[in-house]
């Protein structure tokens, strides 16, 4: 891979690491207020109109926070690779990933057709 396209990705992951960090700990003061609410509601929920409404919403900001974190931990890794010299190269096959796979998700571990079997 050509210098200046190592230099977009590591532009592009570190943009992507900022975004990421600033929705985890929006999402770590969201997931506060609702464990601030449900302290505060009463632990009947069976019963309780607002208790269903705040575990689904606690269930939903929590899934998304897992989300962030997952991703964030992904970039980690890509950019590990980047030191590495390994950016860039499938982890299924040891292809390279083609540029415009890793402009549109620059975190990716497989190519297209590696993905796809994984899923």
């Amino acid at each position: 891979m050509a210098t200046g396209d190592l230099a977009e990705f590591e532009r592009l992951l570190a943009e992507l690491r900022r975004d990421l960090e600033a929705t985890v700990a929006t999402d770590d003061a969201r997931l506060d207020a609702i464990r601030s609410a449900r302290s505060d509601a009463n632990d009947d929920d069976e019963h309780d109109p607002e208790g269903a409404t705040l575990s689904a919403e606690w269930s939903r900001a929590e899934g998304l926070h897992e989300g962030a974190v997952r991703e964030l931990e992904e970039v980690a890794h890509a950019e590990q690779r980047l030191r590495d010299g390994r950016y860039g190269v499938c982890e299924g096959c040891g292809r390279g990933i083609p540029p415009e796979r890793l402009r549109i998700r620059p975190a990716a571990r497989f190519c297209v057709a590696c993905a796809a079997l994984r899923t």
